[in-house]
């Protein structure tokens, strides 16, 4: 069983990666009631998205308690009961996180394409948000029942041949998260934020198409980032097991795909509205994607591939 310190110390670091991003988005979402786009939303878009700030502040709220409590109840001492408790605000916390976004995906996509497709995208976002935060981890919890009661009995050993303690493993895995997060999140931030500027309303039609693709894909890699946090809350209980280490690592590397897949649509926005050339725009953007993919996956997999035929 992982040392309660531990514990804690990965339960908080959960909470601060997912409060980082959530401020991000809450303060670009702040700003987007100024922009002069959003008075020439429709009425309910403008009530849907002054109730989706509403569902990121509640789960700001809700990622930030378990410091409070931590600091007015258990007076900075660890504790079972502030393991407890932080896990199950995390937990709550992602389902308003969720809803926030689905609203968002909303208004963007009916800006774009009209409110039938909005409600599609939103839809859309918020399924994807909730198999990926709950559904996923309440199917493994019970398959991987056996496992983690093993895991609360035994303590946990070093890898054979000398290799990093498995609890230096996961809080390496979720540093890595909490390094990527907050940038996706607030390029989801500005991306949105865009679409309510009177320059945006200017854009081409297949410029506009291709900033909504670019934020869908966004949203993805956001949802997969913060997917190992829920996992290792609902699935894992919070212990430090290979299968989670496994898992998030996963997560991580799945998450780089529509990373620049997004960036690449975002470079495509930019460089069309630079230069008004769709030429120039497919290759900077077609630049962009296989630079990130080689550097991300290119030069990794070969680097493996030499090391394993080495051994």
């Amino acid at each position: 069983m992982a040392q309660l310190k531990d514990r804690i110390r990965n339960v908080l670091d959960e909470s601060r990666m997912l409060v980082l991003a959530a401020q991000i988005v809450l303060g670009l979402q702040f700003r987007s009631f100024f922009e002069a786009g959003f008075d020439k939303l429709p009425l309910v878009t403008r009530l849907l998205k002054t109730a989706g700030l509403g569902a990121m502040l509640l789960a700001l709220g809700l990622l930030i308690a378990p410091a409070a409590y931590h600091r007015l109840v258990e007076r900075g001492e660890d504790s079972e009961e502030l393991h407890r408790y932080a896990s199950r605000l995390l937990k709550w916390a992602l389902l308003p996180f969720a809803l926030g976004l689905g609203l968002d995906l909303f208004m963007a996509g009916e800006k774009i394409l009209g409110r039938k497709w909005g409600v599609a995208a939103g839809l859309l976002t918020l399924v994807v948000a909730v198999f990926f935060w709950y559904v996923l981890e309440m199917y493994m919890r019970r398959e991987r029942a056996p496992e983690i009661r093993e895991a609360q009995m035994e303590s946990r050993k070093e890898e054979a041949g000398g290799g990093a303690k498995l609890s230096d493993k996961v809080k390496h895995v979720l540093t890595e998260a909490r390094v990527v997060l907050p940038g996706a999140q607030a390029l989801l931030g500005f991306q949105l934020l865009a679409v309510l500027t009177e320059s945006f309303d200017r854009l081409p039609d297949a410029s506009k198409y291709v900033h909504l693709a670019s934020l869908g894909c966004i949203a993805v890699t956001v949802v997969l980032l913060m997917t190992p946090a829920a996992y290792h809350r609902i699935v894992e209980q919070g212990e430090e097991t290979e299968h989670f280490h496994r898992f998030a690592s996963k997560m991580i590397v799945a998450s780089l795909v529509p990373l620049a897949l997004g960036l690449a649509g975002g470079v495509y926005v930019v460089a069309q509205k630079v230069t008004d050339s769709t030429l120039v725009a497919v290759v900077a953007a077609l630049v962009t994607l296989a630079l990130f993919w080689e550097l991300w996956f290119g030069i990794t997999l070969y680097r493996r591939t030499q090391r394993d035929y080495s051994r």
